[in-house]
């Protein structure tokens, strides 16, 4: 069996042991608060009782998976590089607030409007990763450090924004604070017609099924090719695994670094994007957070490659969408929480474990092609 083979079967299995194992300590942990693992194995796929709450199901459950995918795909990036891009929680708040007062600004036909919006985005994220890229090549400042303090900038800077320079008006009786609206062409078309197409109700909570959707699909298949198929992705990685060795062969890694840190920062920016395009058409006081953390725990569960990430993305968004099921079944929507955690453990020490397996194995391998290449001597 090829050894790219062995490689990825171990990968998988890996993954898939640790899921079950977090399973396993999530329904010890069910028991021990009173409540039973079948009723919580039956809620997570309670999708509703009815055609058209199935249909809002299952486009809350692909709209979760979105910004989750993009965030992992953020954070890919940097680890490919061997960097630690922590600040993608700040970098994709920061950058949707931008984006969201740009598109408010003017009113252009849809396709330009929408594209200057995710420019915004990726600029400002970009820019905004690019502070920690610096300091860590001229100063030699760890990025995870400096990007976790940069998070509580983004965050305060953000609610700054929103209160002041930013703020939209506020209508009568309206609680949220929030940015001037988008104009009609600025809010994405959604993709409720896929719903027929199955003989389903289209969805009619929270804008349907966004349509930020296919972009997503269309940054996972650019990110693959950028990273797995052209010099400049070999050159994160070689730089990522060896600085010294990298610059001995021409690759300049400081430079590497930079441009790891901004593309990462970049596919933050867009994060927020399906949210707003997709249903507010604003930035609010109480916008989606955290997305850029879980990124962290979908991109090590994906191994830090696309496919892999989106097939990570869909399973928290599918323990996400279960919580309100967990709740109407008396059992605490916290159990999410904890077989999230402990897959984010496990994927780690499976990966530790795999790694190594898959070292014996091609040891072994040369050993025995050595074997066979090695002339061996006829008596007189």
């Amino acid at each position: 069996m090829p050894a790219g083979l062995n490689r990825a079967l171990l990968t998988v299995a890996g993954a898939a042991i640790a899921v079950v194992l977090a399973i396993a300590i999530c329904s010890v942990a069910i028991v021990v608060a009173g409540g039973s693992p079948l009723d919580a194995l039956v809620a997570f796929f309670d999708f509703g009782n009815s055609a058209r709450a199935e249909s809002n199901s299952v486009a809350t459950f692909l709209n979760r998976a979105v910004p989750l995918f993009i965030a992992g795909l953020a954070v890919a990036v940097g680890f490919r590089m061997n960097l630690f891009n922590i600040g993608v929680e700040g970098q994709y708040r920061i950058a949707a607030i931008c984006a969201a007062f740009v598109g408010s600004t003017f009113t252009a036909p849809a396709p330009i409007q929408i594209a200057v919006i995710i420019l915004v985005a990726a600029a400002v994220g970009g820019l905004y990763a690019l502070i920690p890229a610096v300091m860590k090549v001229t100063r030699g400042v760890n990025e995870v450090i400096s990007t976790i303090m940069l998070n509580y900038i983004a965050i305060a800077l953000s609610a700054y924004l929103l209160r002041e320079p930013f703020a939209g008006e506020r209508a009568e009786g309206q609680l949220n604070t929030t940015t001037p609206p988008l104009p009609d062409s600025g809010m994405f078309p959604d993709l409720n017609f896929v719903f027929e197409w199955f003989g389903m109700l289209p969805p009619t909570r929270n804008g349907g099924l966004w349509g930020f959707l296919l972009v997503a699909v269309v940054l996972g298949v650019v990110i693959w090719v950028v990273l797995e198929r052209t010099r400049f992705g070999f050159n994160v990685k070689a730089s990522g695994l060896n600085g010294p060795a990298a610059q001995a062969s021409g690759v300049n890694p400081k430079k590497m670094i930079i441009a790891a840190m901004v593309l990462s920062g970049g596919i933050a920016g867009l994060i927020g994007l399906p949210e707003i395009l997709g249903d507010r058409g604003a930035y609010t006081n109480n916008f989606t957070a955290g997305l850029g953390f879980l990124g962290i725990a979908v991109a090590l569960l994906g191994r830090n490659k696309p496919v892999g990430i989106a097939f990570a993305a869909l399973l928290f968004a599918f323990l996400d969408r279960a919580q309100g099921a967990l709740q109407f079944a008396d059992i605490p929507a916290s159990v999410v929480t904890i077989i999230q955690g402990a897959i984010v453990l496990l994927v780690v020490v499976a990966n530790e474990v795999t790694n190594r397996i898959a070292l014996r194995i091609e040891e072994r391998r040369a050993a025995q092609q050595l074997g066979r290449n090695t002339p061996v001597e006829v008596a007189a």
